[in-house]
């Protein structure tokens, strides 16, 4: 873990002490860096307000289902803390369900539906290749949406 999760979670709560004591999960977005420092860019933005993970990779993963509620550390591809952010809508949608409000929350390239849709079946099947979990309409996504609460610039 690299050392400034810690400090910018210890700076977040210098503000908010009401926030909890326990460090939460710290990630960076994608499976790449340059689509991992977009996304960061974005959220710092304020123009990507939401993700989508597959229910199915999260569990392959022993990554936590996220909850309303819950704080996490993002980071950029060499894991140092940018900001921090808080979930406050958490629906289980099929790969199809998946709407254009939501798509353009997710505040990621044109911010249409169906950009959404070929982005994110080709990450998924990226992320899931070497799986037997089949990357169709029927594909259950998390779809989160968060709040930035604090950011590295205002540590």
């Amino acid at each position: 873990m690299h050392p400034t999760i810690s400090q910018l979670w210890q700076d977040y709560r210098m503000h908010n002490p009401q926030a909890p004591e326990a460090l939460p999960i710290a990630y960076h977005f994608c499976d790449n860096e340059v689509d991992a420092q977009l996304c960061l860019d974005l959220v710092l933005a304020g123009q990507k307000r939401a993700t989508a993970s597959s229910l199915a990779e999260l569990k392959l993963n022993a990554d936590a289902i996220p909850q309303v509620g819950d704080f996490a550390i993002i980071t950029d591809w060499q894991g140092r803390a940018v900001c921090v952010i808080r979930t406050h809508t958490v629906e289980f949608r099929s790969f199809a369900e998946v709407d254009a409000d939501f798509a353009y929350i997710e505040g990621e390239g044109d911010r249409s539906l169906t950009w959404w849709r070929e982005a994110h079946f080709q990450y998924f099947s990226r992320v899931l290749a070497e799986t037997d979990i089949l990357v169709d309409d029927n594909l259950e996504i998390v779809c989160e949406q968060f709040e930035l609460v604090f950011g590295a610039r205002q540590a």
